[in-house]
C-alpha cells in the first residue's frame, strides 16, 4: 500500500472521528438544554402551585366555605404528565364541526373537568366573534385537546357581535367577563382571539400573580414580540385583576388600541405584565384579510392619551349591551349580543 493512500484512509478516519465527536456534542448540548429548560419550567410550577394552593386553603379557612366537588382528589400536577410540547400544527380545509365533537367526548356542553385530580384554577376561555367560522372551527380543533392536556377545569365562550356595527373586541371581553360570572365563578379569565392558535401546551392557560401576556412570539411575526409592550393576541387575568382595571376600554371601535388601553390600565394599577419563556409562548396565526366591519381605528391614538383619565368610568361599570341568545352547545357557550355606538367618547 503506498504512502498516499495510507495518508488518504487516515485522514478519512480522522474526519469521520471528528463529525462523530461533533454530533455527540451538539447531541449532548441539545438534550442538556431540553432537560434544563424543562426542570426549570417544573421548578417554577411547582412554586406557583403551591402557592396557589395555599391560598385556596387559606380562602376556605377564612370563609369556611363547604367543601369543593372533587375535594378528596389529590391536586393536579404543577406540570400535567399529559404534554407534549411543541407541535407542528396543520388545518384541514374539509374539517366539520362533528368531528371535532366527535375527538372531544368529555367536553359537555363547552365545559371539561379532569377526573383523576383537583385543578389549580377555573378558567374561562373568552373569544369574541363575528364572521369567523371556519377560524373558530379550526381553534376549537387544536384548542379543546391542548387544554385537556393541561388538566384544567375550563370552559370556552364564544361572545358573538350580532348585526353590522363595527367590531369592538374589547367590549365584547367586557361582555363575556359580566356574563360568564352569572354561570360559575372562575378564576382565570383568558381573552383569546379567534385566530391564533397555541403550538406549545408548556404555555399553561393559568393565571398568574401579575396580569400574563401569553404570545410572546407568532409566526406571522418570526416569533419574535410584536413591540415592546404588546399585550394583545392572548392573555390572562384573575378574577380580581380584571376588575381592578375596569376591564377593557368600551369605546374602540374597529382594529386596534384596545390592547396598548388595558396594559396602561394594568401599569396605572401598580401592577407589571409578566410573559413565559418565548421558546414555550409561540403561536400560529391563521391568516386572512381585513374583516369588513373591523377597519383599522383611526381614534385609537387619541383615545389612549386619555386612559389615565376615564379608565375609572369607561370599563365594567359603564358597559351596555343587549343580550339576545345564551346557547350551550357540545364545544362551547355561545353568547350573542347586540352591542351600540352610542357610548364612544365624543
Amino acid at each position: 500500500m503506498d504512502v498516499n493512500c495510507l495518508s488518504f484512509r487516515l485522514f478519512y478516519r480522522f474526519r469521520v472521528l471528528l463529525l462523530f465527536i461533533v454530533c455527540s456534542l451538539v447531541v449532548g448540548w441539545a438534550t442538556s438544554y431540553y432537560l434544563w429548560e424543562f426542570q426549570k419550567t417544573k421548578i417554577v410550577m411547582e412554586h406557583f402551585r403551591k402557592r396557589i394552593v395555599a391560598e385556596q386553603e387559606k380562602k376556605t379557612s377564612a370563609f369556611m366555605e363547604a367543601p369543593a366537588e372533587n375535594s378528596d382528589l389529590r391536586v393536579c400536577p404543577a406540570l400535567s404528565p399529559y404534554l407534549k410540547g411543541s407541535r407542528n400544527l396543520s388545518f384541514k380545509m374539509s374539517l366539520t364541526l362533528e368531528e371535532v365533537e366527535k375527538s372531544n367526548p368529555k367536553v359537555l356542553k363547552g365545559h371539561y373537568r379532569p377526573s383523576k385530580c383537583r385543578p389549580l384554577q377555573r378558567v374561562a376561555i373568552l373569544i369574541p366573534h363575528r364572521n369567523r367560522e371556519k377560524h373558530l372551527l379550526y381553534l376549537l380543533d387544536h384548542l379543546h385537546p391542548f387544554l385537556q392536556r393541561q388538566q384544567l377545569d375550563y370552559a370556552i365562550y364564544i361572545i358573538h357581535q350580532a348585526g353590522n356595527t363595527k367590531f369592538n373586541r374589547a367590549k365584547l371581553l367586557n361582555i363575556g367577563y359580566l356574563e360568564t360570572l352569572k354561570e360559575e365563578k372562575w378564576d382565570c379569565f383568558i381573552f383569546h382571539d379567534v385566530d391564533l392558535v397555541p403550538e406549545n401546551d408548556f404555555n399553561l392557560y393559568l393565571c398568574d400573580n401579575e396580569p400574563k401576556h401569553l404570545v410572546v412570539g407568532r409566526n406571522a411575526t418570526g416569533y419574535r414580540l410584536r413591540y415592546s409592550g404588546y399585550f394583545g393576541g392572548v392573555t390572562a387575568m384573575t378574577r380580581d385583576q380584571f376588575a381592578k382595571v375596569n376591564g377593557f376600554s368600551n369605546n374602540y371601535w374597529g382594529w386596534g388600541g384596545e390592547d396598548d388601553d388595558l396594559r396602561e390600565r394594568v401599569m396605572l394599577n401598580k401592577m407589571k405584565v409578566v410573559r413565559p419563556s418565548p421558546e414555550i409562548a409561540r403561536y400560529t396565526m391563521i391568516f386572512h384579510k381585513r374583516d369588513d366591519g373591523n377597519e383599522v381605528n383611526g381614534e385609537r391614538m387619541r383615545l389612549l392619551r386619555q386612559v389615565a383619565r376615564v379608565w375609572k368610568t369607561d370599563g365594567l361599570n359603564s358597559c351596555s349591551y343587549k343580550l339576545l341568545s345564551v346557547q350551550h352547545n357540545p364545544l362551547y357557550i355561545n353568547i350573542t349580543v347586540n352591542i351600540s355606538v352610542s357610548s364612544q367618547s365624543p
